[in-house]
């Protein structure tokens, strides 16, 4: 199950009325460090962090560098010519001896900052590759002139040769979707049928607790064509690194909140030094079921966007701690899952007759890392094996100093001028859109991904390359749903009736128009939660066509979104989840796979086009990311770290090179 929520309509949607919240007003959350190509980067503060406890600041600053450790992990994931990559860009950004005002240059410095922001030459969002505005002839002689190496021929054809390793992760139907992906999850030659082969072979369907195969490791050919597979662990591959995370988080044992906290640390040692995935599920038991910890992590292999076949986890962290005041409305959620779950729109066989351990909070992001950063997502709702979530139950987060971080940057953008369809809808959207994009999210992460079952026997993975699409949309699909449910006045998480048209009118506008700007002129849709909101609104938008419930409309020659009828498009989103709960609940993939292909993949040029250049007009950055903040120790006079300060001084290449420098244990 794929629980991370990507943050594409709080990157891209118009301004809504901020929430108090305490931020040293010396450092504001969202203020841009810097802006190129399609990217705005910013920064987050870290509310409450100096009013923790010193021993929950050490906490945080072991696992912080622990999370730091892991960087190499990923940029290798991502492509097997990725570290070889960036050693050679940073080296000739600095050694430089030419002009560093000359058109090249600068062409040069945007493309470093990209295959930054991507951790790799590839779009973090697209997984298209970079295409530079430099040419090899002026790249070579930069190099010369710095007593730089010449790159390997493979990196030079990297940068230079758009067919070679085209997309890091290629979802193209009627492909090989393994050898046509660029990304170092399956080694050299791997194909998608020896891969689908290999791990059916190792199934066992009536195996009431299966591991996640494949999940830490690399499928590789041997010399005479055998298929084994090479595991991240200590002393396997990827060791210096695990090594150094290892390190850190025994460093971080003796400040543990609690006994049961410091258990689930060492249980995530032991199976980074064994590699066993029947370790890895007993740690993310225990992890579900510390929730009573402030301080909390992830750390490991665990969302497999990255791999078209939904497998391998690319490496993440995120460590944070609980923001207690905002985190009522999640707990509020949680106690009622029971409740949601039993009044569902789904067929009854699919619902769980019993909702067992839903934990759910608002935290702040004290550091980001590996998948999750520049770029990361909003909510998670981990973990995503099934049957843990269904025996043991899971634990759900909304980033609220992340979506605050949004919000401040979205703030006079005029994107609400340009395409909300009227000013009483745009009054909707600054009043109440703040609020309901976090209930969304709420709902999504906490109750969305925990809900429903599989029917007895049927694969976790039965729905393949479409598993995340339709894993998103289920989840999109329940939040949606219950937005708009009296229940959320009576709980008092809403305080009007109509607040949720904020979020129905975004995501509808979202899905079917604006999210179109990222992609190029002629390309489908290929990134699951972009493919995810198109399905649904463009499902809702021909299924309620007869009674116009919802319209496109034009207006002085430009198409806005119309809702003519708001409840009947609640019941809309209510009958696609039902027949989304069904195909994943019955493993049904020839549905599934219908779904996706007629609603969520091709993308109206016409349409794109408008969308394209009217969002040109406000010079808006489609994409967002971060710098983290800086941790540094306190010491007193023996040595002995007393304290642990926040920064927030630090600049985007600044802090790429200094990660580069201090945590690249397999480039040394």
């Amino acid at each position: 199950m794929k629980a991370i929520l990507a943050a594409a309509s709080a990157a891209i949607l118009a301004s809504a009325s901020a929430m108090a919240n305490n931020l040293d007003p010396n450092n504001p959350s969202g203020n841009t460090v810097d802006r190129f190509a399609d990217i705005q980067v910013l920064r987050y503060t870290v509310p409450g962090f100096n009013e923790l406890a010193p021993k929950q600041k050490l906490l945080i600053y072991y696992l912080t560098e622990a999370a730091l450790q892991g960087r190499d992990i990923l940029w290798d994931q991502n492509g097997r010519y990725n570290l070889q990559l960036r050693q050679t860009l940073e080296s000739l950004y600095r050694g430089y001896k030419g002009d560093r005002r000359s058109p090249e240059f600068l062409a040069f410095e945007k493309y470093l900052k990209q295959v930054e922001f991507g951790n790799g030459p590839h779009h973090h969002y697209s997984a298209d590759k970079f295409i530079p505005g430099f040419t090899r002839e002026w790249f070579d002689n930069a190099l010369s002139q710095a007593g730089l190496p010449a790159p390997s021929p493979e990196v030079s054809r990297l940068i230079f040769d758009p067919s070679f390793m085209a997309k890091r992760t290629n979802q193209a139907a009627g492909q090989d979707l393994i050898l046509t992906s660029a990304n170092n999850l399956y080694g050299p030659g791997v194909s998608q049928p020896e891969v689908e082969a290999y791990y059916a072979a190792l199934k066992d369907t009536t195996d009431l607790t299966p591991v996640s195969y494949g999940l830490n490791s690399r499928l590789e050919k041997t010399p005479d064509g055998k298929l084994v597979e090479n595991t991240y662990k200590v002393g396997g591959l990827y060791s210096p690194a695990i090594e150094r995370i290892v390190e850190n988080l025994r460093k971080a044992i003796p400040y543990a909140e609690s006994k049961a906290q410091a258990d689930v640390i060492r249980e995530l040692i032991k199976f980074y030094e064994t590699g066993d995935l029947a370790t890895f599920d007993s740690y993310s038991i225990m992890w579900t079921e510390d929730t009573a910890s402030q301080v909390d992590f992830i750390n490991g292999f665990i969302e497999s966007y990255g791999d078209p076949l939904g497998m391998t986890g690319n490496w993440e962290s995120i460590v944070n701690f609980k923001n207690e005041a905002a985190s009522h409305r999640t707990e509020v959620i949680s106690q009622n899952a029971q409740w949601f779950e039993d009044h569902s729109p789904v067929d009854s066989r699919f619902r769980k007759p019993q909702v067992k351990g839903v934990s759910a909070k608002v935290i702040n992001a004290a550091v980001l890392a590996g998948d999750s950063y520049p770029a990361t997502p909003i909510g998670i709702n981990l973990p995503n094996a099934n049957w843990i979530r269904a025996a043991h139950g899971s634990k759900s987060v909304t980033i609220e100093n992340i979506t605050q971080a949004y919000d401040d940057a979205s703030h006079g953008d005029g994107f609400n001028e340009e395409f909300v369809i009227d000013q009483p809808t745009r009054d909707l959207l600054d009043k109440y859109l703040f609020i309901t994009d976090n209930l969304h999210t709420d709902l999504h992460e906490c109750l969305g991904h925990g809900s429903g079952r599989l029917l007895p026997g049927v694969d976790p993975d039965a729905l393949k390359a479409h598993g995340s699409t339709l894993e998103e949309t289920r989840a999109d699909l329940f939040a949606l749903y219950y937005l708009a449910d009296p229940k959320l006045l009576e709980l008092g998480l809403l305080d009007n009736p109509d607040a949720y048209k904020a979020e129905y009118y975004k995501y509808m506008l979202n899905g079917l128009m604006t999210q179109l700007m990222r992609i190029e002129p002629g390309k489908d849709i290929e990134e699951a939660h972009m493919r995810n909101r198109a399905l649904i609104a463009r499902w809702v938008l021909e299924k309620g066509a007869p009674d116009k419930v919802v319209e496109m409309v034009k207006r002085d020659g430009k198409t806005f979104i119309q809702i003519n009828d708001y409840q009947a498009l609640r019941d809309l989103f209510g009958q696609l989840l039902a027949e989304i709960q069904r195909i994943k609940s019955e493993g049904d993939y020839p549905a599934g796979e219908k779904l996706v292909e007629e609603y969520a993949v091709k993308v109206d040029p016409a349409l794109h086009k408008e969308v394209l250049d009217r969002y040109a007009t406000l010079d808006i950055a489609p994409y967002k990311g971060f710098v983290n903040p800086v941790y540094t120790p306190v010491t007193d006079k023996d040595g002995n770290i007393t304290d642990i300060k926040v920064t927030y001084e630090e600049d985007y290449l600044p802090q790429m090179f200094r990660y580069s420098s201090d945590y690249s244990p397999l480039t040394k």
